[in-house]
């Protein structure tokens, strides 16, 4: 195992332990929210105090890392993710990388705003198979205006290998 794995291994125990412990899966309520932004909701998730999306457990990847504008999730490609010619399937890879993208543009919204993914383009390049242990999705916002915000993401192995890269576009609301 290189060091970098083992980096990233401790890091997603540490995270997992914390959602276990504390809030586990789910949809939080509006009440819990309230007066939040994106950032400091994202970080609340990220130390399990509001509940993980329910995504992220059915598809087996975890926020591992975060800052204003930047998120890195962290995704096991299982075999249940792989398609009949065996890699990875696609999609699989668009909802981590979307995942990432949604969330890094999150950690912008001040107090009252939301977003919604308008637009998502996926470029993979190299295909993840049960040689690749993990894979990250690290994103981070380009733009972010009162109506429209954009992101890209690329996501790689351990050893740096990229498999994919993407972009997004979204709108950006008022929340009621």
């Amino acid at each position: 195992m290189t060091t970098e794995l083992a980096t990233w291994l401790a890091d997603e125990a540490r995270v997992m332990a914390n959602f276990k412990a504390k809030a586990g899966y789910g949809i939080a309520d509006r009440t819990q929210i309230a007066g939040m932004t994106g950032l400091e909701m994202m970080q609340a998730i990220l130390r399990g105090e509001l509940p993980a999306a329910p995504i992220a457990k059915t598809l087996d990847f975890c926020l591992v890392h975060l800052e204003e504008g930047k998120t890195i999730f962290q995704g096991t490609p299982k075999l249940e993710h792989f398609n009949p010619l065996g890699t990875v399937h696609g999609g699989w890879i668009a909802t981590l990388l979307d995942s990432a993208l949604g969330c890094a543009v999150h950690t912008k919204m001040p107090v009252g705003r939301a977003y919604t993914t308008a637009e998502l383009s996926v470029n993979v390049v190299r295909a993840v198979t049960l040689k690749v242990e993990r894979v990250r999705a690290i994103a981070e916002v380009l733009h972010c205006g009162r109506q429209l915000a954009t992101a890209q993401a690329k996501l790689v192995g351990p050893d740096g290998t990229l498999y994919a890269h993407a972009t997004t576009t979204c709108l950006v609301f008022e929340m009621k």
